[in-house]
Parts: C-alpha cells; sequence; structure tokens
C-alpha cells in the first residue's frame, strides 16, 4: 500500500512539473512546410511592401509587390495554371476588400506562365484588435502554400465597432457580418432536427441483436413496418418539395443575383521582364557545405548593359543575403530573414559593360538551417532557384536574373 502511495504521489509530481513549464503559443503559418525545392522553385516573392503595421479597427492597410514563377519548375509539382493569391492570417482578423495582378482587379484563381514576373497589391481592412504575424501567399493547386514573406501587424481599437457593410446591386445597404445569418440558423436547425428525428425513429426499437434474430427466424418482412414505409415515403417526397418551393421562394425575392464565379482568370506577365536580357547569367555549378551552412555558386556572367554592375544581393524562399559592400537596403518587414553579409564573391571588382566573367559568389548564414533550407541536399529533387539582383555603381537602376542549378552537398 505504501508503495502504491508513493508511486501516485511521484505521477502526481511529474504531471504538475509538466504543467508548470512556460508554454509559448505558435506563431508560424507552415511556411517552412513545404520540401525546399518547391519554396526555391516555384514563387519567388521580391519587393514586398505593406504602407503600414500600425492601425485601427476599420482603417486599410495594403500590401504590394512582386513576385517571379521560377523557370525551372519543378517536375514533380503541377504547373500554375491554377493558383490563388491570398493573405495568410490567424483567423478573421483582417478582410479583404480589394486584389490586383498587374494593375488588373481579379476575383477568381489565376494562371500563371513560368518565367513570368508579376506585380501584386491586395487591400484589406482592420476587423480584430491585437498583434498578428501576416503573409501574403499563392495557394497552388495540388501543391499547397508558397508564403511571401511575413510582418507583424498590430490593429488597434475595439471589435465591437468594426463595420462591414455593401451596397447591393439592387442599391441596398447590408451589413455583411450578419446578413442572412437568421436565415442561415434557421434552416441548419430545421434539417438538423429532421435528420435527428429519422434516426431517432428506426434506433427507437432494438437493434441489432433482435432485428438479427429475426432475420434468421425469416421475418425480414416484419423489419419495416407500414409505419415506416409511410414515413420513408412522406420524407421522398415532401423534402424536394421543400426545396424546389424555397428556392422558387427566394428567386422571387431576389430576382437580380450573380452566383458565385468558378471561372480562372487569364492574365499576362509583365510585357517585359525587368530589365531581360540585359545581364545574362549561367550557373555552371552549386556547392552547399554543410558544416559552414554556405551555399557556393559558380557563374558566367555577361553584362550587356552600358553600365558597370555588381551583385547586391541573392534571394531565395523569402531570404535575402546581402554584399556589404553596397550596403543594399534590406527587404521591407522581413528583418529576421535577411543576412545582411551574408553575400561574398571571389572577385568584387565591377563588371564592366559588355564584359563577360566567371566568378564564385557564397551566400552564408545560418538561415539555411533555420529556415530548413539545408534539406534540401536530402531531397529527390536537390536543385536550388532564387533571384540575383546586380545594381549600378550608384545604386539608381537594378538588373534581376533568375538562377537555378543542381545542388552538390560538400560534408567537409
Amino acid at each position: 500500500m505504501k508503495t502504491l502511495i508513493i508511486k501516485c504521489l511521484m505521477a502526481l509530481g511529474l504531471v504538475l512539473s509538466v504543467y508548470s513549464f512556460n508554454v509559448q503559443p505558435v506563431m508560424a503559418h507552415g511556411e517552412k512546410a513545404l520540401e525546399p525545392f518547391i519554396r526555391m522553385r516555384t514563387i519567388q516573392f521580391y519587393d514586398v511592401e505593406w504602407d503600414k503595421q500600425k492601425f485601427n479597427v476599420n482603417e486599410q492597410v495594403s500590401v504590394s509587390g512582386k513576385f517571379h514563377v521560377a523557370e525551372d519548375w519543378p517536375v514533380s509539382v503541377p504547373k500554375p495554371e491554377a493558383s490563388f493569391l491570398n493573405i495568410s492570417t490567424p483567423g478573421p482578423v483582417l478582410i479583404r476588400t480589394e486584389r490586383y495582378l498587374n494593375g488588373k482587379p481579379f476575383m477568381n484563381s489565376v494562371a500563371l506562365q513560368p518565367g513570368g514576373d508579376y506585380t501584386f497589391k491586395i487591400v484589406l481592412k482592420g476587423r480584430l484588435p491585437g498583434r498578428y504575424h501576416i503573409h501574403p501567399f499563392f495557394n497552388l493547386k495540388d501543391a499547397g502554400q508558397v508564403m511571401g514573406p511575413g510582418v507583424w501587424l498590430e490593429i488597434a481599437g475595439a471589435s465591437a465597432n468594426f463595420t462591414n457593410s455593401v451596397k447591393t446591386i439592387n442599391g441596398e445597404l447590408v451589413d455583411m457580418e450578419t446578413y442572412g445569418l437568421s436565415n442561415g440558423i434557421l434552416w441548419h436547425i430545421f434539417w438538423g432536427v429532421l435528420a435527428t428525428a429519422w434516426l431517432l425513429w428506426w434506433v427507437r426499437r432494438p437493434l441489432f441483436i433482435a432485428r438479427y434474430r429475426m432475420l434468421q427466424a425469416g421475418m425480414e418482412d416484419e423489419l419495416v413496418t407500414l409505419n415506416d414505409r409511410l414515413i420513408g415515403k412522406s420524407i421522398l417526397i415532401g423534402v424536394p418539395v421543400l426545396v424546389l418551393a424555397a428556392n422558387m421562394m427566394t428567386v422571387n425575392q431576389y430576382p437580380n443575383t450573380i452566383p458565385l464565379q468558378a471561372s480562372l482568370d487569364q492574365i499576362l506577365p509583365l510585357s517585359a521582364q525587368v530589365n531581360a536580357g540585359v545581364v545574362d547569367v549561367e550557373t555552371l555549378k552549386a556547392e552547399y557545405r554543410i558544416p559552414n551552412r554556405a551555399m557556393m555558386f559558380t557563374l558566367k556572367i555577361n553584362n550587356r548593359s552600358d553600365k558597370q554592375i555588381q551583385i547586391g544581393e541573392f534571394s531565395t524562399a523569402n531570404v535575402h543575403f546581402l554584399n556589404k559592400e553596397l550596403h543594399v537596403p534590406s527587404q521591407v518587414g522581413s528583418e529576421s530573414m535577411t543576412a545582411p553579409e551574408g553575400l561574398s564573391m571571389d572577385n568584387t571588382a565591377p563588371i564592366q559593360p559588355g564584359e563577360q566573367r566567371t566568378m564564385t559568389i557564397t551566400a552564408t548564414d545560418a538561415l539555411w538551417e533555420s529556415e530548413k533550407l539545408d534539406g534540401l541536399v536530402r531531397d529527390a529533387d536537390s536543385r536550388i532557384g532564387g533571384l540575383l539582383f546586380f545594381y549600378d555603381e550608384h545604386l539608381g537602376e537594378r538588373f534581376i536574373s533568375s538562377i537555378t542549378a543542381a545542388v552538390i552537398p560538400k560534408f567537409n
């Protein structure tokens, strides 16, 4: 008995010790869940900016930027023939009021073209006060979500003050927070009661063993009574009649309606990729040195512009490696995803107009590990993709090139 009491006290102490830990809430949205080759070789966001990060309930905020659809699209990922641009939030803390792609408003999914560049803008409205981590993202059909860079937004005010009124095509002003709520609750209760009554009608009588014995005795005709058949026929006829009658009443009450749209928008990429073909880059080799957490690229660069240029940044999966010699500004709102001194090269001299140069650049930082991008060397598709940013001598003009290569892991 004494031993049993001691064991119970020990178990109680273990439970209390577990609950004494300071448990922190999870703040991520699964941006590291997808395989590295999908995050680095599908949608490559850049120049993403929020017009503000502190605002009030009912106040609007917008996020805008650009993204490049990688040419080296993974063969195991379905082509982006149906993609949906949205905002990842921890619940309904914002509502989306406007959305644009290449300056055109769109509501549906969109077909994207590999190799194309697009601009986007999403306008949102504060709904619930609090501090939230927010991402723009693309939901790729049959592939999942590819997240853009995240920021912390602070919404002040009171949730009770939130308004979401819209004007219908008939000119009626309705509150979208409560419009049709009572009608929806009524129909849910009706169908729930009907389904429960139908279920109880059958389970009120003895089940399983008693019915099994009747089947064994050849009394299967007595399992379904005359009342059972009558009620079944009434429901079989009554439910369709009720649905059709309710539908006719709705059509008469709301003659002007627009159904939910199921089309696919076709928006072409920008007429010309930013400075496309001005700076050609061919990736000759890519190695990832695991002990140093460093990705090394051997590049063949052809400067077709009339300016001398230098490499200022390498970006992949929302991680930015900057050349500290050029003092390139970091991406807005992504300080934790930027390696300000992470990019180095074997030849720092500017690339002259018309010059062709083979050089090695190295992107080094612990972000390869913390963002789970180093898992690329263990993927069945060990290829990397990203954007290389070149700048002229005054940092006034920028040239962007997409690079991709198979990765060779180095363990020493």
